[in-house]
């Protein structure tokens, strides 16, 4: 016999509550749907051509107020169930595109054919991805090529990976186990072979998992060599004679643009900032900075990102 489960396993903190809007939304619409086309038979049998059924005109205010009753109802019932879908999914979705504080980051990059996983640690893995279970993991996401999309069906999260783009996605698996992670958007002729594993650790077990790769060098350590080659340090480090931004304290400040106007400095104003640096200039600095599009590869800016993530300044604010 055929092992095939008629639904995927769940094994994350999101997947009941994912499935139980799902089964709700397709109880209702299979409900409508019945509805409306057992009142397609019952009126066609009924009304049928030389039928006996009375086809008398009500008076014109009986007609009129069942005629606004039907109205009303038609309108108001769906409407309200509606919003209470909208409602319970909006909600649903806002706690799925917020990652807790304490989840831990993880960097993906998509390439034809191949997921690149990296974490802060240094550790490196292609094609499968070692996680805790019970504590949130956060993905920040690129594309070296084209448009991948990460897709963990046990844990029912997919999220578009974008060249030039970092994209954000997090779980908390609950379940100890190896499951499948997929390209669900088409991205070229092995499309069908990016298939990778996320390996579901008790949390001592990944301790361990990490304490075998701690030969690396952290992505912070990497990060900073990154920063001297690509020449950085010639403007925004401690010696430079260049005005350029402060990056010590800088991420996950506010920062004001030139023109008026603030943004938060995370992964993705970091990586516009070097790839696109004209899109958003700090205020009080000319528009000097040149563009490392093309120049710098993804898991290079990624160091980068996380070497910056780690300078600390005792000064609290407005990055200026």
């Amino acid at each position: 016999m055929w092992n095939v489960p008629l639904f995927p396993d769940r094994a994350s903190s999101l997947a009941a509550r994912v499935d139980v809007l799902f089964f709700v939304w397709l109880a209702l619409a299979t409900l409508v749907a019945l509805a409306v086309a057992v009142l397609i038979v019952f009126f066609s049998i009924k009304y049928r051509r030389g039928s006996s059924a009375n086809r008398a005109t009500a008076p014109e205010a009986v007609r009129a107020r069942r005629d606004r009753r039907i109205e009303l109802a038609w309108i108001f019932v769906p409407l309200s169930l509606f919003f209470v879908m909208f409602a319970w999914a909006a909600e649903l979705y806002y706690e799925h595109a917020a990652p807790p504080g304490d989840a831990i980051d993880v960097y993906v990059v998509g390439k034809q054919w191949m997921w690149k996983l990296e974490h802060a640690g240094g550790q490196r893995e292609i094609d499968e991805l070692h996680v805790p279970a019970g504590r949130p993991i956060r993905l920040v996401m690129t594309s070296e090529d084209v448009i991948h999309d990460f897709f963990m069906p046990v844990f029912r999260i997919k999220q578009d990976v974008l060249p030039g783009r970092y994209t954000i996605l997090w779980f908390n698996a609950t379940k100890a186990g190896d499951y499948h992670v997929f390209c669900s958007q088409y991205c070229g002729t092995d499309h069908s072979r990016m298939i990778g594993h996320v390996v579901v650790m008790a949390p001592a077990a990944f301790e361990a998992w990490l304490a075998r790769g701690n030969g690396a060098q952290t992505m912070a350590t990497r990060g900073a060599e990154r920063f001297r080659q690509y020449g950085c340090s010639g403007c925004h480090g401690a010696n430079a004679s260049v005005h350029a931004p402060k990056l010590e304290g800088l991420f996950g400040k506010p920062v004001q643009l030139e023109g008026g106007g603030t943004v938060t400095a995370d992964e993705r104003y970091i990586h516009d900032s070097v790839m696109l640096p004209k899109k958003e200039v700090v205020a009080g600095y000319a528009p000097i900075m040149p563009s490392f599009q093309g120049q710098i590869a993804e898991e290079d800016l990624l160091d980068i990102v996380e070497y910056i993530k780690s300078l600390h300044d005792a000064r609290e604010g407005t990055v200026r």
